[in-house]
């Protein structure tokens, strides 16, 4: 039927004798016999980023684009596709263009028709006229295209409810390209944007579908549909799908629970759907190029406006405890995964579970697993090594601080100096305390308010260091004034904890009060400010290296102004002073600034194991590099510490002295 109909069309059309036969001959062979063409076809010489295009093997329409690497041809592009307008439905009396295109039905028929028409009035029931030919068309890219083209179209031109048996056809048609045979095929087709097309379809047309009493559930092997009508007296509902990632036995579960408290919020009894599918992950990655592995189900939540938080159980596909997890949700209008939507709430190696929020925007969930291990042993011995030296570095600084405290601060400028010093290392050494802790509550297990709590005195505390070394440049730009005698001391005192404490302690809050309310302040896998969504480590990254910069500025201010005091003069003694502040600050501003320096680098090169060295290294030694530059070569500290070490064997000399005179000397016995 199908051959009388294209030779009364070439009749019709006055077409040539050889393309009616070979329209023909397309049109009744046997479609899954096709082979896939040779790479490396082409042409000529290959010439390295040069391209060039190669029609299709015989039987298929299309053609195929490669492109020349390494003096090699390589395939980019296949619109290779058996399936046509003319052999797509089960008896086709009718001619039509594909995809919304206008041509008169047969020699009879004056009314123009697209495909999706031409489905609707041939088989509106079940969409059964055109099943077959799709389950056994060869799943090359260009068919792939041509099902996901046709099932965009269906889910568009269906305003009106969904029944069963359109749902069990459309899954059959979605299962057929869901295939993970055909995964590597979705990166050939040009349209990149077809998968994100599928996922937004299958949704659109499940959003439509109607549940009457009775649950549905619609099961095939890479697609499982169910739904079932919930109302606000439930106690609870949940979806269980056990499903194959590919052609062997294993099997991987996907779990969706809604609780009673989200089941209160509905008004009056609804329906919820959910999918899951155990390729479309694999599939989104491939045509996309991303750079990111799912690491479970895909699954797609349909509810009702009123719930705003489902439970997810993904168990993980490859259990691995050294990659990190991200609960994520796919964004329909950007099309990419969003950790926006998902909270992690516990992982082990065995599974994850997470919190969203559906919505609009969001309707398809899963975890993602990093494609490269960021984790090092060498990281977490130079971490709390590091960490263990600079604590009791910063506790020794405090300590000497204390015992001279009363020979080093008796002028304003030294005394003004000390209180800076002083604090640099006590906020550094609370900063230390709480990334220990944020290190202890750092993961998924965490509970998260601690874990908020935890980043938020890192946040602050780091900062305060940088804030106190910006006071001491401020204190050296004031000296260089010379009005220090022109303000009472407690004033100035007040002003230097104002900037030490007063300005790391609103960008702290703001950081938080921003950044939380969207679950977008701390890392995923870390108690840290984030970066991948809201960049909220910016609120550090920036005051700390814009004060590197002013701290440098301000040191070469000094060396210029310093030069012309001479020796002897009034200003000497001040002088004297402000330039070991400079000192002080010219070592310890580069330090800190290349510190975290490198810890953008890190940001930015998350793979780079070097700079994760270094950064650890620096970072976790800071409390020593504060007490060596900052204590130990102050000449004035050694010379104070020299008296109190002398005062203190005078003392204990004396003490030995009056023991000895109180119980008297030994005598000796007679010889």
């Amino acid at each position: 039927m199908m051959t009388h109909t294209l030779l009364l069309y070439c009749l019709v059309f006055l077409l040539p004798t050889e393309s009616c036969r070979a329209l023909c001959q397309a049109a009744s062979k046997n479609k899954d016999k096709v082979s896939a063409r040779p790479h490396g076809v082409c042409d000529g010489v290959c010439v390295d980023n040069s391209r060039c295009t190669q029609p299709c093997p015989p039987d298929t329409q299309g053609n195929m684009g490669f492109s020349c690497r390494q003096k090699k041809w390589h395939k980019i592009t296949d619109t290779c596709r058996t399936l046509t307008a003319f052999n797509i439905f089960e008896a086709d009396l009718y001619l039509v263009r594909p995809f919304g295109g206008l041509v008169e039905v047969d020699q009879y028929a004056r009314k123009p028709e697209t495909i999706t028409e031409m489905l609707m009035q041939k088989c509106p029931r079940d969409f059964s006229c055109v099943i077959r030919k799709i389950q056994q068309s060869p799943r090359i890219p260009g068919n792939i295209a041509v099902i996901v083209q046709i099932l965009h179209n269906i889910s568009t031109a269906l305003l009106t409810d969904v029944d069963e048996a359109k749902m069990w056809s459309y899954s059959i048609m979605a299962n057929h390209i869901l295939n993970s045979k055909s995964i590597s095929n979705w990166t050939f087709i040009p349209d990149r944007n077809s998968s994100c097309v599928l996922l937004h379809s299958i949704n659109s047309f499940a959003r439509k579908l109607f549940i009457n009493k009775h649950p549905i559930d619609i099961s095939d092997v890479f697609i499982h549909t169910m739904g079932t009508i919930i109302s606000r007296d439930n106690t609870g509902k949940n979806f269980t799908f056990s499903m194959r990632m590919n052609d062997t036995s294993n099997e991987v579960i996907g779990r969706v629970l809604i609780s009673r408290d989200e089941l209160r919020k509905v008004p009056s009894p609804t329906q919820v759907v959910s999918i899951a599918f155990p390729t479309l992950g694999a599939i989104l990655e491939a045509s996309l190029l991303e750079n990111v592995t799912v690491n479970g189900l895909v699954l797609s939540v349909i509810l009702p406006k009123e719930l705003k938080r489902i439970s997810l159980i993904f168990e993980k596909i490859s259990k691995s405890e050294e990659r990190k997890t991200q609960c994520v949700g796919w964004h329909s209008l950007e099309s990419r995964w969003d950790q926006q939507a998902c909270q992690m709430i516990q992982e082990n190696s065995q599974q994850a579970v997470c919190k969203c929020r559906p919505s609009e925007l969001f309707t398809s969930f899963s975890i993602l697993m990093s494609p490269h291990t960021l984790e090092s042993p060498i990281l977490i011995y130079i971490t709390y090594i590091g960490l263990g030296i600079s604590v009791c570095s910063l506790i020794l600084c405090l300590s000497i601080e204390a015992l001279v405290w009363g020979q080093v601060t008796k002028t304003e400028i030294t005394y003004l100096r000390h209180v800076c010093i002083a604090n640099v290392a006590a906020t550094l050494l609370m900063a230390d305390v709480w990334f220990i802790v944020a290190s202890f509550l750092s993961g998924p297990m965490t509970h998260h308010n601690g874990c908020v709590a935890a980043t938020f005195f890192v946040h602050f505390f780091y900062l305060s260091v940088f804030f106190w070394m910006l006071a001491k440049a401020l204190l050296i730009l004031y000296g260089i004034l010379i009005v220090f005698h022109t303000l009472p001391k407690s004033v100035l005192v007040a002003s230097l904890f104002s900037v030490g404490y007063g300005c790391p302690l609103v960008i702290a809050v703001v950081t938080v009060a921003v950044t939380e309310p969207g679950k977008g302040y701390l890392r995923p896998e870390a108690c840290w400010l984030n970066w991948d969504m809201t960049k909220a480590l910016l609120a550090f990254v920036v005051p700390a290296l814009a004060i590197v910069a002013v701290n440098l500025i301000t040191v070469t201010l000094v060396i210029v102004k310093t030069q012309r005091a001479a020796i002897g003069s009034s200003m000497f003694q001040e002088v004297r002073a402000i330039v070991r502040i400079s000192k002080n600050i010219a070592i310890l501003t580069p330090l800190l600034g290349l510190t975290w320096g490198f810890g953008i680098a890190t940001v930015i090169n998350d793979r780079s194991l070097a700079f994760h060295v270094i950064f650890s290294l620096l970072n976790a030694l800071q409390g020593f590099f504060i007490l060596v530059f900052g204590t130990i070569l102050d000449p004035k500290i050694r010379e104070a510490l020299k008296v109190r070490v002398t005062s203190a064997k005078r003392i204990s000399r004396i003490s030995e002295n009056l023991s000895s005179d109180f119980f008297g000397h030994p005598t000796k016995g007679p010889s």
